[in-house]
């Protein structure tokens, strides 16, 4: 019954008589219900306030007055007409996830109408009043045809029309995910990390009836990262949760913005005085105050005095003594991969080393489910090298590569640079090769004026130039189904002869699609929200590791010559799909190094799980003797 409730702020409108400005009563941390009166017709509860101010709302939803105006859903907003007066049921502050699920519900439900309504008078049978909550809609109820009842319906109701977009099931999350997101709910700040390939031990192997120690190690690179992200943004009210990351277009992965946007405080470098004055300023102190769940994705990258400079600046800002200022903490990322970026004279410092790291996190979490990644041979490479660790034979299966031949199709294999000089180089001479003429296509943005602020956190740029042959590559997902996915390889085979030109792109997954504008929309300065329209491309000759991470290339070529950071060469090898799509060249077993911090910090986290294992499993021996003397 989860999705015929939903926890929120409603504002409930009924119109007045004579043209007076409706009637509105706000309720805050309402319940709202969807359940059948006596009459078996779909009934929207409201239920909220306390002592004199509480009150029960109740309204029928018969007819073709009802409406559902969902524009905003992603947000948490939603409003729904209750009646041919006007009356308006508007929901706010709703987790996003759970209030898709309460719409589709009311939506279907309300499209397949009430039972048929006895012929006696009403006055004469009419039942007591009566309420129970609506019944499910199951996802295999929502394949069914047309004219055939579905599990979820009552008997008696019309079968309703469901929207192609939701005829498909959606997605599932694994148990690890699953043990994630719970942890989540349960108010816990969290740290969950990531390898390319299998950890120590996974979640189904718990003892029945007990719950894994708050202490665990889950990874996560190829994991399903960004999908368990947006679940976790959907679980939780949009109007007190910030999602944040290191970099700009990690942000815009996740929908939310820079940490160092967030935060205001520029690069935290200032005095702790003047930091704590930066965010008390009008708007970034409204955030300071609102936020009560904070997300940091790609963790690696924010350095660790910079973590602790954000955790003074809340607890002063916000006027409590709790770590973070009260706040609840997900992050997530893995050590292993970018370390933060510093100057050349100073220390290298990762968040695990801040101070205030281990008062701030209560639970580590490892995700070891590979999703990117099926080949096991290519898994074990990429765990080898993630550790620092170039045996002879991880040497030699990399060698081997250079003569793989992976394009195809004139799709040519990305190559990927440690430099942005060198992807912006041979990019552009790459396209100036080509012959014939360039398209140019503009993009639309909501501030012209904040371009560079758009251009940081948006995955393509406000200008982008294309030719007949141009190799280029997806920055979205389009068509999961079909293969264009973000990080999905083609080339441009030709234009539209309307007046927009679009481009005509064929992919190696041997799909040909007219690439139209798409819109990204990310929180910029004070929360305001910023968008881009523009084509989903970028030309792919080349590109940087740093800008790779997130995507997942059908061919790539690496010169990893220039590695210049620990954990480099294995963001750059994982990735790649398989070990067959992969050609690295000039290979140099010295540039695979972990930092030996990172390694003793995941030893740690390793030796603590042992532990914790082998109590749990030693608590688990004894409740079994005692249940079997009890027996």
């Amino acid at each position: 019954m989860e999705a015929a409730e939903l926890r929120c702020t409603a504002a409930v409108e009924q119109p007045l008589p004579g043209g007076l400005a409706p009637r509105r009563r706000v309720m805050r941390d309402a319940t709202v219900l969807l359940g059948r009166n006596e009459l078996r017709q779909p009934v929207l509860r409201v239920a909220g306030g306390s002592g004199a101010a509480a009150a029960v709302l109740s309204f029928a939803l018969v007819g073709d007055a009802v409406r559902l105006f969902t524009r905003f859903a992603g947000e948490g907003r939603a409003a729904v007409r209750v009646g041919p007066d006007g009356a308006q049921v508007l929901l706010s502050d709703c987790p996003p996830d759970a209030l898709r699920r309460f719409l589709r519900l009311l939506r279907l439900k309300v499209a397949a109408g009430s039972r048929d309504e006895p012929r006696r008078p009403r006055l004469l049978d009419r039942p007591p009043p009566s309420f129970s909550v609506i019944s499910p809609v199951q996802e295999r109820d929502l394949l069914c045809g047309p004219g055939r009842r579905r599990a979820g319906e009552e008997p008696g109701e019309r079968p309703a029309e469901v929207p192609r977009a939701e005829r498909r099931p959606p997605a599932r999350l694994s148990a690890e995910q699953e043990a994630v997101l719970g942890a989540v709910r349960s108010g816990k700040s969290i740290f969950f990390t990531g390898s390319a390939g299998e950890g120590p031990w996974r979640l189904s192997s718990a003892p029945r009836g007990k719950c894994w120690p708050l202490t665990c190690c889950f990874s996560l690179e190829g994991t399903g990262k960004s999908f368990l992200l947006k679940k976790i943004v959907g679980s939780l009210p949009p109007n007190i949760t910030y999602a944040t990351a290191s970099t700009g277009v990690a942000a815009c992965h996740i929908g939310g913005t820079t940490l160092h946007a967030f935060a205001g405080i520029g690069s935290g470098k200032a005095p702790l005085e003047q930091c704590i004055q930066l965010a008390e300023r009008p708007g970034v102190r409204q955030h300071w105050l609102a936020c009560q769940h904070l997300i940091i994705d790609e963790i690696s990258m924010v350095d660790g005095k910079f973590f602790d400079k954000l955790e003074a600046v809340a607890r002063a800002v916000r006027k409590r003594d709790e770590p973070f200022g009260g706040i609840q903490l997900i992050i997530c990322g893995d050590f292993l991969q970018l370390p933060p970026v510093c100057k050349a004279n100073e220390e290298t410092k990762f968040c695990f080393q801040a101070k205030s790291w281990r008062k701030c996190i209560h639970i580590n979490m490892e995700l070891t489910e590979v999703r990117r990644q099926t080949d096991k041979t290519f898994v074990s490479l990429l765990n080898a090298i993630r550790l620092g660790r170039c045996t002879e034979e991880v040497t030699r299966q990399l060698m081997q590569t250079a003569a793989h031949r992976s394009e195809r199709d004139g799709i040519l294999a990305t190559r990927l640079c440690t430099h942005k000089d060198d992807v912006e180089i041979t990019n552009e001479r790459r396209l100036h090769q080509l012959p014939g003429e360039v398209h140019v296509f503009e993009a639309l943005d909501s501030d012209p004026m904040l371009g560079k602020l758009i251009d940081a956190q948006c995955p393509v740029g406000g200008r982008v130039e294309l030719k007949l042959g141009a190799q280029v590559m997806l920055a979205k997902n389009l068509d999961v189904s079909r293969g264009l996915v973000n990080g999905a390889r083609g080339v441009v085979a030709g234009f539209e002869s309307e007046q927009k030109g679009l481009p005509k792109v064929r992919f190696l997954c041997g799909v040909t699609q007219l690439i139209k504008m798409e819109k990204w929309v990310f929180k910029g300065p004070s929360g305001i929200h910023l968008s881009r329209q523009q084509l989903p491309l970028k030309l792919a000759w080349a590109i940087s590791i740093h800008k790779s991470q997130g995507m997942s290339l059908d061919c790539v070529e690496i010169s990893l010559s220039r590695v210049f950071e620990s954990g480099q060469a294995y963001v750059a090898l994982s990735r790649a799909r398989s070990l067959a799509g992969l050609r690295v060249l000039d290979f140099d077993p010295k540039v695979v190094r972990a930092d030996p911090a990172v390694l003793q910090f995941y030893r740690q986290l390793r030796r603590h799980q042992l532990l914790s294992q082998d109590s749990l499993h030693t608590n688990s021996d004894a409740d079994e003797k005692e249940n079997w003397k009890c027996n």
